[in-house]
């Protein structure tokens, strides 16, 4: 279908009085085959580290237990998830699945694989690509950032103890950002480094320096043994990584940041107040994708070394003790469950605002959830148990998800990967499965 007179480009530009501003994803963008097809279709994963509460169907607090109750569309939200019911039509709750390659791994040991699936034991530390980063791989070609990898710890921490849910094709740690501050500067601050033609002659010196850089390599990993060779093509994986962010800035260079006011997002918000904190890693979640600044992301709100991660102490936000590490393991005592469980809700209710602000959010004859796949989970379901993640899907309503239910699985029947292929599925991205995925969930597709 030819573009109409009305219709513009996505890049497209307002210039004047020597100023360019680009413009907000806009409904006269998305001409061509269909306004539907034209859309952006965007992913999200938000992780949680611990566990949460899993009394018995009988037990007196069973309504502080994070699993609902009821089944299929008969289904009731427990105190966790109540802040999710005006959005039921819009989320599927899911039991009984997880990641078989992680049963056999430390209880402490499987947040790394919470996107992979990969086998990591037995001093084996080798991971496999994200589903973050597969999607990014295709999505992530027409915004100025493939993808937005977040935590409250922030960089990449140790194997089997990381502090970022993204990893590379490679199997390597992709760094998290964990500044609001930061944040907000790398998807809108102002350009910094002198005019354009400035910024691309630095861009072109960085990448002549790369380029000698691997030709110099070439030379020397002759001289290698086996060891250093593959030490050596790990470095150099790093530096084709640069490489691309290089390009990838360069293309880029023209086409200025979306114009957000600095006061939109709490931006001196930090981990020692994770009220604030916690709402403003979601608002700048919510932004990225409102602007098309990027179409994936992810937030790990806190990983699993217990003693010494920044959100361990999260839960003295809303009046508990000890340390969440503390707390997952007293659920099991009397009182614990509803200690646990009052701080899952608190991290209930920061993700229903975030995705009631993209259902709120209009975009084409939708909304912005109804176009973004949102996974949100743990991958312990009481803690240091690799069994029965609890996991909830959102949004996607528009790509063919169907919610409005709680799906009970045996996880010796049906696996995670599982969902992840179905997730790419449903954002166009069709292969033959992920991971060890045996086929999709159809339960969460529409009919």
């Amino acid at each position: 279908m030819a573009r109409k007179s009305w219709q513009v480009d996505r890049r497209t530009l307002l210039r004047g009085t020597g100023a360019a501003l680009a413009l907000p994803w806009l409904d006269a963008m998305a001409w061509g085959a269909s306004d539907a097809t034209r859309l952006p279709k965007r992913f999200c994963c938000v992780y949680f580290p611990f566990g949460v509460a899993v009394p018995g169907d009988n037990s007196p607090s069973r309504q502080w237990g994070w699993f609902p109750t009821g089944q299929g569309a008969d289904f009731e939200f427990t105190n966790v998830l109540s802040p999710l019911e005006s959005l039921r039509s819009d989320v599927t709750v899911i039991g009984g699945v997880s990641h078989p390659n992680g049963w056999s791994m430390g209880g402490h040991d499987t947040g790394d694989i919470f996107l992979t699936g990969s086998l990591m034991k037995n001093g084996t530390f080798t991971n496999t690509i994200s589903l973050d980063q597969r999607i990014a791989e295709e999505l992530g070609r027409a915004t100025r950032y493939q993808s937005l990898t977040l935590s409250s710890d922030g960089g990449v921490g140790e194997p089997t103890r990381s502090c970022t849910l993204s990893f590379s094709r490679q199997g390597r740690p992709i760094p998290a950002l964990s500044s609001p501050a930061q944040i907000f500067d790398r998807l809108f601050g102002d350009e910094k480094g002198g005019t354009i033609a400035q910024q691309r002659r630095q861009l072109r010196n960085t990448g002549s320096m790369l380029d000698r850089v691997m030709e110099h390599s070439k030379t020397l990993n002759q001289r290698l043994g086996v060891n250093d060779q593959r030490k050596f093509d790990e470095y150099l994986s790093s530096v084709r990584a640069i490489e691309k962010r290089v390009e990838r800035a360069e293309s880029w260079l023209e086409i200025p940041k979306p114009d957000v006011a600095s006061d939109s997002v709490q931006l001196n918000a930090t981990q020692e107040g994770p009220k604030d904190y916690i709402k403003a890693i979601y608002d700048l979640i919510y932004l990225a994708f409102q602007t098309d600044s990027t179409r994936v992301a992810t937030y790990m709100i806190g990983q699993v070394a217990g003693a010494t991660t920044i959100a361990n102490a999260f839960p003295a936000c809303i009046g508990l003790s000890p340390n969440w590490h503390g707390l997952a393991h007293g659920a099991g005592k009397a009182g614990g469950i509803e200690k646990l469980g009052r701080f899952d809700q608190f991290l209930a209710q920061n993700h229903a605002a975030f995705l009631q602000r993209m259902k709120d959010t209009q975009e084409g004859e939708g909304n912005l959830l109804d176009r973004t796949i949102v996974v949100y989970g743990s991958s312990n379901s009481r803690t240091h148990n690799n069994h029965n993640y609890p996991l909830l899907l959102s949004g996607g309503g528009g790509l063919g998800l169907k919610h409005g239910q709680y799906l009970k699985f045996d996880e010796r029947k049906m696996r995670l990967s599982n969902l992840y292929a179905t997730i790419l599925n449903r954002l166009g991205l069709r292969d033959e499965g992920f991971g060890d995925s045996t086929g999709e969930m159809t339960d969460v597709v529409q009919g």
